[in-house]
Formats: structure tokens, sequence, C-alpha cells
């Protein structure tokens, strides 16, 4: 009788094991494979990273990352959608399911890494706060600023590193905190605030498309933070995770190999072994990732390497001109050093 009861306890404890298992919700690549696109959150209108063109189409940097994710998963980098968040809404966003990556300009901190059941999937573009002021304000430095009047969008990380900044420096300063980043800008135009403070990018963004004289302002030269942007997914779904993280990885290292959307057909023949796992010549990388061998060659082929993609949207091929900088490849002395894919 006691085997038998054994053997009874073991069986139920297995069915509520299996069933527990059956109950776990899908992975998001098996969600977005059934669904047939990528929903991905951005920014409401940010030049440079996310913002529709003329036509209604999104372009920018970080579209270009969730294009690359959808040419990586279906092989079609047009299989995306745009939910457009501000800085309150796009947390909750992803952690409630409404949108499966959230490309949106954000800082990689290690509160938002652990406490918030999400988790950065790499670095697409190194920043740091700043202050763009109008010429006429007569200041060529940030420690010139005290008494100044300065506008901040809320919800942002910029807040408390304005605060700490001028603590350290003796600055005293009137923050305007506004909600909307489109109120922000309006506000800083029409002289309600002396300084607008965020992402350097931010202020470069701000002055070439926003402002109705851009040779009228100027971005000071300090930069007074630490600000890695990157994608952001849920926390616990390491194949989501493990899909975005090397599609990004996938952009910068074929930057570093010199395969570019123009010539990577001719790379397929490449007696280089790194470049023929990458494009998938040499299988393996994409069975890894339960994706098409070919996965990284359609990232290449339909969006572009990192730099193609940094070049026409914030670099020299762009109106905001940002130069590299921190955001040159490893081998020009930059940061951007890609993940091996072997």
């Amino acid at each position: 009788m006691r085997l038998i009861k054994g053997l009874a306890g073991a069986a139920l404890m297995a069915a509520v094991s299996q069933g527990a298992f059956a109950a776990q919700p899908a992975s998001t690549l098996d969600t977005v494979k059934n669904r047939g696109h990528v929903q991905c959150g951005t920014t409401t209108g940010f030049a440079g990273f996310s913002a529709p063109d003329a036509k209604g189409e999104w372009t920018g940097l970080d579209v270009d990352l969730c294009r690359a994710v959808a040419a990586a998963v279906f092989g079609d980098a047009s299989k995306f959608k745009i939910t457009p968040l501000n800085s309150q809404q796009r947390f909750t966003a992803l952690q409630s399911g409404e949108v499966d990556l959230l490309a949106r300009n954000t800082t990689v901190t290690q509160q938002r890494d652990t406490a918030l059941g999400l988790i950065h999937a790499g670095i697409n573009f190194y920043d740091g706060q700043g202050f763009l002021v109008p010429k006429k304000l007569g200041v060529a430095s940030a420690k010139e600023l005290d008494g100044a009047t300065i506008c901040l969008q809320t919800g942002t990380s910029n807040e408390n590193t304005l605060a700490d900044w001028a603590r350290a420096n003796k600055v005293k300063y009137s923050p305007v905190v506004i909600e909307t980043f489109n109120e922000v800008v309006n506000a800083f135009a029409t002289g309600r605030c002396d300084v607008f403070s965020t992402d350097a990018s931010g202020l470069a963004s701000i002055r070439i498309s926003r402002l109705q004289n851009p040779d009228d302002y100027v971005v000071l030269p300090e930069i007074i933070s630490k600000e890695p942007l990157g994608p952001f997914v849920r926390q616990g779904d390491d194949a989501w995770l493990n899909v975005v993280k090397w599609t990004l990885s996938a952009m910068i290292e074929t930057e570093e190999y010199g395969v570019t959307s123009k010539n990577v057909d001719e790379q397929l023949k490449s007696p280089n072994p790194n470049i023929q796992r990458i494009l998938g010549v040499t299988p393996g990388s994409g069975k890894n990732l339960g994706l098409d061998e070919k996965w990284a060659y359609n990232i290449v082929k339909q969006v572009g390497n990192y730099g193609e993609s940094f070049e026409r949207n914030v670099g020299q091929g762009s109106p905001l001109k940002i130069k590299r900088g921190l955001n040159a490849q490893w081998t020009d002395g930059g940061l951007m050093y890609a993940l091996p894919i072997r």
C-alpha cells in the first residue's frame, strides 16, 4: 500500500509539474512568428532615431533596429509595426506585452535592468546628457548657468542627473519639468526656460529639426553623464533576448568586416571564416537562434550594417551630422565592439 501511495503521489506531482510547464506563456519569438510582425515601441517623434517622414513611414537609428529584427525573424524588414510611446508609457507597454521590443533611446541603468522586469539587449548609441542654450544667453560653459531656468522632461533619468551635477558644481537652477517631449521643446523655443537639458543626441535633433533658426542655438561642451542607449526586452525570455542582442551584434560585426548592403552578395564568396559564419554560408548560427541561416544576411541586405544605419540617420549623411565619436568601431577608437558570431 505504501508503494502504491508513493507511486500515486509521484504520478500526481508529475502531472502537476507537466501542467505547470504547459501553462507557461509562449515565448515572444513564437508569439511574433505566429502574429507575423514585430511590435516595436519607439518615441513619439525624435528625428534621426525614430520619427515618421513626410509619407508617414517611420525611420531612424532605433527604427532600423526594429527593421533588422524583422529581417532576422521573417527575412522581411518590412514586417514590423510601430507603437509610439512617451517616457511614462514606455516601460509599462513592454512589461504588459503591448510591445515586443523597446527601441526608444532609453538609457541602460542598474535599476531598469533589475527592478522593472526588463533587461537591455545591447547598446546601439553611446550618449551623455548635455545643455542646449540660445547664443544670446552669452554662456560658453554649463558652469555659467547659475540661476538659469532649465527645461526637462519628466519620467527620464535627466532630472536626477542634473540635480547631482548641479549640487556637485554648486550651480543653482530652477527646473521646469514638463510631461511630454513636444511640450518641453515648445517651452524652450518660446523662451519659457533658458536651457534645455537632455541627451546630447536629442539636443542635436531638436536644434536641427524643431527650432526655427538652428544657428541661433548652441550645445555647450559639457557632457555630465554616461547615457548608454539600447533596446530592452522582458526578463525571463532568453530566446527573444538572444534574437534582439545578436541582431544588433550582427549589424556591428558586419561593419567591422566591411560587409555592406551593397557588397553582401559578393561577400557570400568570402574566404574569411568569420564572414562565412555570419552570413550563413557556414551553417549553425541561425539554428542556434531558432532562425533561418540567412538571418544576418537578410539584416545586412535589407537594412545595412551599423555604420550604414548610423550615417544615413544621424551621421554625416543626415541633417544631424553627429560624429561617430564613442559610436565608432573599437578598431577606430570607439566603443562599438561586437560579440563574435561563432
